[in-house]
């Protein structure tokens, strides 16, 4: 039987996360999906952790390339109408696409995305890292939120389109903040674009302050491209973590030449955050974690931005890259 759906997932050297993004997927009370498991070029590959599942899921290996053409790959072989996109670091509720089902009822949507949050078994640290990346007062609520302050884009840790948007579109190209790139091109060749918010999926998250930082740091870079390839598409709202680490820096020159009430603001914000994170976790520890992680997101994400800014508009270093990028694409479509 023809499956609806096609579930795509690139991986690389995740075998636990695969374990439980598999076991979830199984207790869905819809059923009328595959999953396709694109591993690329992993030296530790998740075959094994597939198998248990032949019956759904269908596993590939192939060369390191990266995750967009791992996500090409999978979709040229998927056999759904309509191609769904998890990261392997999800888990997915048990009544994901039976909600999915519904609000794609209710609502026709070339292409969607939804929110993710944290589960309660996962790790303190990932849920504070959880409330930095979704809160309000640190992205302005742009992944999905309730309340936000730019238009939202689907992202392929929850996202998902119809296989006519891909026959018209194309794929995935390789790049950072790839996603983002792609919703742009879903709504500039017209296709409708939703946020099914019921449709939420659990996101574990970087386990470590340093890979959290770098991926940060890579978002803040990626902006300046996506800039480039699409003028006009930076808002005010991604300039703010730049904005607040040289604001920082403002204060804390003031703080220690002038007067220490110079870091009355920082202080302040500080307090809110953990406010905040308090009564969103209702976990002390969490909240005392989420200050940190919190700052870690816009300090990593604004110097990202800025040395993106420097290099590559400033000094023009990445119109190459951006032309490079719209070439290999007409050649793609």
């Amino acid at each position: 039987m023809k499956p609806k759906f096609s579930v795509i997932v690139p991986v690389y050297n995740r075998r636990d996360e695969v374990a439980s993004l598999l076991e979830s997927l199984a207790k869905q009370t819809v059923k009328n999906f595959e999953v396709i498991i694109v591993d690329d070029g992993s030296t530790d590959p998740c075959g094994g952790e597939c198998a248990p599942y032949a019956g759904f899921v269908t596993y590939y290996m192939k060369d390191n390339e990266g995750r967009s053409p791992a996500r090409n790959y999978g979709m040229e072989r998927a056999r759904g109408d309509y191609f769904v996109f998890f990261d392997s670091d999800c888990v997915i509720p048990s009544a994901y696409f039976a909600t999915l089902e519904r609000e794609l009822e209710a609502r026709t949507a070339d292409c969607y995305g939804g929110p993710d949050s944290a589960h309660d078994s996962f790790t303190p640290l990932q849920k504070a890292i959880n409330f930095a990346m979704t809160s309000l007062l640190t992205t302005g609520g742009i992944r999905g939120g309730r309340i936000q302050l730019e238009k939202f884009k689907p992202r392929t840790f929850n996202m998902g389109f119809a296989r006519r948007v891909y026959e018209k579109v194309g794929g995935f190209r390789e790049m950072f903040s790839e996603d983002i790139d792609m919703s742009t091109r879903i709504k500039q060749a017209g296709f409708s674009i939703e946020l099914f918010r019921p449709c939420a999926v659990y996101h574990r998250r970087r386990l470590s302050w340093r890979k959290f930082a770098r991926q940060v740091y890579v978002f803040g870079m990626s902006r300046i491209t996506l800039q480039l390839l699409y003028p006009g598409s930076l808002k005010a709202v991604h300039t703010l973590p730049a904005l607040f680490l040289l604001g920082t820096l403002f204060l804390l020159a003031m703080g220690c030449a002038v007067s220490l009430w110079w870091l009355a603001p920082l202080a302040v914000y500080i307090v809110a955050l953990f406010v905040a994170a308090l009564a969103s976790t209702r976990s002390l520890k969490i909240a005392l974690l989420a200050v940190p992680a919190s700052m870690v997101q816009l300090y990593g994400y604004g110097a990202g931005f800025l040395k993106a800014w420097f290099t590559q508009i400033l000094l023009g270093r990445g119109r190459n890259e951006a032309a490079e990028l719209r070439i290999r694409q007409g050649k793609n479509e």
